[in-house]
């Protein structure tokens, strides 16, 4: 556990640290394994930071109500403890903040919201650990933090402690290198197509998107990624993806059937399938048209990571790739949304395609091509 302030985020005596969690909400009903399950993760952030103690004078913990979603914005408070309450009260002021948090914030908008955080960003924590079951990492509040006030980012939903001997105890430096490696052919590409046994097929164009290497290594300011860590992803062009979906597991069980995706113009425009999952995702999905957005395509690179059955850890196994719906204007899509859903796709076959209509495949069955 201490490798997490050590190795992966450095921190030094003198920063200061926010680590946060939520708690399960009023709104939520859940099975009694999921309840287990968050109530051990709040043990562990109450724990790790203790320990965070040792590495820096200034922590701060926080809880609170669970938002119910992936991608939405944490509450007022928590941007309070992050940036500094100056920050926010000229937010609120300027009446930035509301669009801010309910995502509907058009460009005009974020502009001022950036120029006030930059006028104030010495205000900002120096790292966050972020322990949440709901993942803030698509959010303005980490895009923010990281991209203007060079906060260090350490993402860690759905975490559990059984990650420390398995997909965290890795040789870092080793991953690191094989993910880049890979984010650097991924980038020579202009489009990507993918095929599955089960059925999966599906395309879509790169071209003008960066693919990023996730690492783990968070030492640089403004170093954002999940722990633990090891993919490489980008946003495919909005209104590129084309094909169909075949989804196996969700994300904490294998789903009764498999749950198949329509995606047309780069919209999931159906989702069909048995299991109870597939009714609520339905519901998430008629919220907002931005909800079905075709956002990532992620190539898992840890050679430790083995879960099936937690998206965190399953989207970095070597060899797989892992599509999400919903948010991907954190790392450079387009699309706002109150929501990301990844779902990993297991002995995937993924072609890139140049400019000149050459083609190589960097996946094979899900065996790596480099």
């Amino acid at each position: 556990m201490r490798d997490i302030f050590r190795v992966n985020l450095g921190v030094k005596k003198h920063e200061a640290l926010l680590l946060f969690t939520d708690i399960i909400s009023d709104r939520e009903r859940l099975p009694e394994a999921d309840e287990d399950r968050r109530t051990k993760l709040r043990c562990l952030a109450v724990l790790l930071s203790e320990i965070a103690k040792s590495y820096c004078d200034s922590v701060i913990y926080h809880e609170y109500a669970a938002t119910g979603s992936h991608g939405a914005e944490p509450p007022a408070q928590l941007w309070e403890l992050a940036f500094g309450t100056r920050i926010v009260k000229r937010l609120v002021k300027e009446r930035l903040f509301q669009p801010i948090l309910q995502k509907t914030a058009e460009a005009e908008v974020i502009r001022k919201a950036e120029e006030i955080i930059r006028t104030y960003k010495d205000d900002a924590v120096d790292c966050i650990v972020a322990l949440s079951n709901y993942s803030t990492s698509h959010t303005k509040f980490r895009d923010f933090l990281t991209r203007l006030c060079g906060c260090r980012y350490a993402s860690m939903p759905l975490f559990e402690v059984s990650m420390l001997e398995g997909s965290m105890n890795i040789d870092w430096k080793e991953l690191a290198e094989r993910t880049t490696e890979l984010a650097n052919l991924v980038n020579k590409a202009e489009a990507v197509s993918i095929r599955t046994p089960n059925g999966t097929s599906i395309s879509f164009s790169k071209k003008g998107r960066k693919a990023l290497a996730d690492t783990g290594i968070l030492t640089r300011k403004g170093s954002f990624g999940n722990l633990p860590a090891g993919e490489v992803f980008f946003a495919p062009v909005e209104g590129t993806a084309n094909g169909r979906l075949v989804v196996e597991w969700g994300p904490t069980k294998r789903l009764s059937e498999p749950m198949v995706f329509t995606v047309k113009d780069g919209i999931a425009v159906d989702v069909s399938g048995g299991d109870d999952y597939v009714s609520y995702l339905k519901e998430r999905l008629d919220e907002r048209q931005e909800n079905r957005n075709i956002a990532e395509l992620g190539i898992g690179t840890n050679l430790a990571a083995k879960r099936p059955d937690n998206i965190l850890e399953s989207e970095k196994i070597l060899g797989t790739i892992h599509i999400a719906l919903g948010d991907n204007s954190s790392f450079g899509g387009r699309v706002k949304a109150p929501f990301h859903q990844d779902f990993v796709f297991f002995r995937p076959t993924v072609t890139l395609i140049y400019g000149d209509g050459s083609k190589r495949a960097i996946l094979k069955g899900g065996k790596i091509q480099i």
